[in-house]
């Protein structure tokens, strides 16, 4: 069988495996396929900032030696990946989007990076980001935008923009990206593919180019939960390179998926569905909430009320760490340096100037502002304290329920230039995945219909600290329910 008659948007980890245990197709095969698809395809999406062929065709040949000489494989072996280009790649570019790390090499693979090479998996490239992951559109990188492949008028979300466009455009099986306040579960909704954001700490943020350290968060984006699955459970588990890693045992995240989902609690909070959610979006997560009735589970409305106080508290905090966190580009010790400084100090402010977009800057200057003195008390300490008080709304919810189920975004994906001079919208489009991210509990946004026009629909699960199992069971129940439509429509 020829290689390039597989059916590019079924191919699963699963289906990958099949054809090359069966001798369908080769890993050196399945990467040259996945390269002539980024090839013709991709110069319109501009998903990829960087290609890593020959790393790619090194590991995809050790697959193929393993499977002629019968070896058992791992679990990733020859899967195509991409890497959002906020996480170092050893001999890629990591240029976080943005000037001031352009030509960067790093010397190391992030703790992910070399998990997913470890288990087989054959890692494309880099893929294009928000600038420093500040974004919810991707139109914030310094490499031009990422066009939506489900509508090319469209953004497909940020700042994991690239890693979901990549996915749903087939150029890759799976994408690993960020999450720091719906970075990946936004562009999974807009994009329609799965996306995960894991409980803080329980994948390694080491050799991630930070934006907010108490928030970033490492996540895979797949076509199907099981894949989702399949990836975190490789990526997951402690790291003596990152302090904030937990010790917790990795859960079977495949295993899981097996189990049942009746009697369940599902919770359906009440501050999600009010003014400003789009209709086409409500009609089809009350789909979802009836779907998941009918197979047995128990849906019941909680209260998180100081869910309004959300997006007001990341961003005081998001930009206080970032603000603290982009200090160390400065034009000394890697990436951009202004030439035509004649001192230290201009050295500073010029090459920050000129590597720096408009978006970090509004955020360094916000989070510097926050965190200075006569200001700190009130607005940090203030934006901490809130903190506390989302995460115990949260906590409080999780001892009645057992998952809560709530939209992604008010909107769908939204079109190219529509919001980019008005920041304050453009952060409203994270109203209802920041109080997530603030939390630290997990979540994950799963393709659950598209409106009229189109566009893909995507309706956030989320569970208590290191529950992935549970919120996985519940996505995949979702994800079935949708199969089940479909297949019924045709």
């Amino acid at each position: 069988m020829n290689v390039k008659v597989l059916n590019m948007e079924n191919l699963t980890i699963d289906a990958a495996h099949k054809a090359l245990a069966s001798g369908e197709t080769t890993a050196t095969a399945l990467a040259a396929l996945h390269y002539d698809r980024i090839a013709s395809e991709d110069r319109e999406i501009n998903s990829f900032l960087a290609l890593s062929r020959e790393r790619a065709m090194a590991q995809a040949q050790k697959i193929d030696e393993m499977l002629a000489k019968g070896a058992p494989l791992p679990s990733l072996a020859g899967v195509p990946v991409g890497i959002k280009d906020v996480l170092a790649m050893k001999g890629a570019p990591a240029t976080a989007g943005s000037l001031i790390l352009k030509g960067y090499r790093p010397p190391y693979d992030a703790t992910a990076v070399a998990k997913l090479e470890a288990a087989g998996a054959v890692l494309l490239g880099k893929l294009n980001c928000d600038e420093f992951a500040m974004g919810s559109s991707n139109e914030n990188s310094a490499y031009g935008p990422v066009l939506n492949p489900k509508a090319l008028d469209r953004v497909p979300g940020g700042s994991s923009g690239g890693s979901a466009a990549a996915v749903a455009a087939n150029f890759a099986v799976a994408t690993l990206g960020t999450d720091t306040g719906g970075s990946i579960r936004q562009p999974a909704a807009f994009c329609g593919v799965v996306g995960v954001l894991p409980t803080y700490g329980r994948v390694s943020r080491y050799g991630l180019i930070a934006f907010a350290s108490s928030l970033d968060r490492v996540g895979p984006l797949t076509k199907t939960v099981r894949d989702a699955a399949t990836i975190l459970q490789v990526i997951a588990g402690k790291d003596v390179m990152d302090a904030t890693s937990s010790t917790k045992p990795v859960a079977d995240y495949v295993g899981g998926l097996a189990q049942p989902v009746d009697g369940l609690r599902v919770g359906v909070p009440t501050e999600y569905f009010g003014d400003g959610l789009d209709p086409e979006i409500r009609s089809a997560i009350d789909g979802v909430l009836a779907g998941l009735k009918l197979v047995g589970c128990v849906v019941k409305p909680v209260s998180l009320p100081h869910t309004k106080y959300a997006i007001p508290t990341y961003y005081v905090i998001a930009t206080a760490e970032a603000s603290s966190n982009l200090s160390r580009f400065d034009g000394v010790r890697f990436g951009l340096r202004a030439e035509e400084a004649n001192t230290l100090s201009a050295m500073f402010r010029k090459t920050r100037d000129a590597g720096f977009g408009a978006e970090v800057k509004r955020r360094i200057l916000l989070g510097t502002y926050a965190l200075s003195a006569g200001y700190y008390d009130a607005y940090y300490r203030k934006a901490q304290q809130v903190r506390t008080l989302l995460t115990r709304d949260f906590l409080t919810a999780f001892a009645d329920v057992d998952v809560l189920v709530a939209p992604v975004t008010p909107t769908p994906a939204f079109k190219l230039g529509e919001k980019t001079d008005d920041p304050v919208q453009m952060y409203l489009e994270d109203i209802y995945s920041v109080a997530a991210s603030l939390a630290g509990i997990c979540g994950v946004s799963v393709p659950c219909g598209q409106t009229k026009a189109g566009l893909p629909i995507g309706v956030q699960i989320m569970s208590k600290h290191f529950d992935e199992s549970t919120m996985l069971r519940v996505a995949q129940a979702v994800e079935t329910q949708q199969y089940a439509q479909r297949e019924s429509a045709i």
